[in-house]
């Protein structure tokens, strides 16, 4: 059993978010202290695709990054996003302060 962390309490419900994106496997939400204009965070849903960090990757969660890249793509195409950032922070020295595994998209332009 792992720690429950605010992204845990949002995918329950327990948190609300400014949701901006979802499917069955993924969450996109507003960053609550953005670095952009546009600042979306994406989690896996599932409790089976949890992984703290890109350092605790298995055989079993490899697909979760890909996962949460393929939303982030599709978020700025139908958002017709002309450029972003794709960012992961891997650990606490790599700036990572939630641990569960989230991708950053950035962007200059305001959507």
């Amino acid at each position: 059993m792992h720690e429950r962390t605010i992204f845990h309490k949002i995918v329950s419900g327990d948190i609300p978010c400014e949701a901006v994106y979802e499917t069955d496997d993924v969450l996109g939400f507003k960053d609550i202290h953005p670095k952009a204009p546009t600042h979306i965070l994406f989690i896996a849903k599932r409790e089976e695709d949890f992984v703290a960090s890109i350092n605790d990757l298995t055989e079993e969660t490899a697909h979760v990054p890909g996962l949460l890249i393929r939303a982030a793509q599709d978020f700025a195409n139908q958002k017709g996003m002309s450029g972003y950032q794709l960012k992961f922070h891997v650990g606490k020295d790599g700036g990572q302060e939630v641990f569960y595994l989230h991708l950053h998209l950035l962007s200059q332009q305001k959507v």
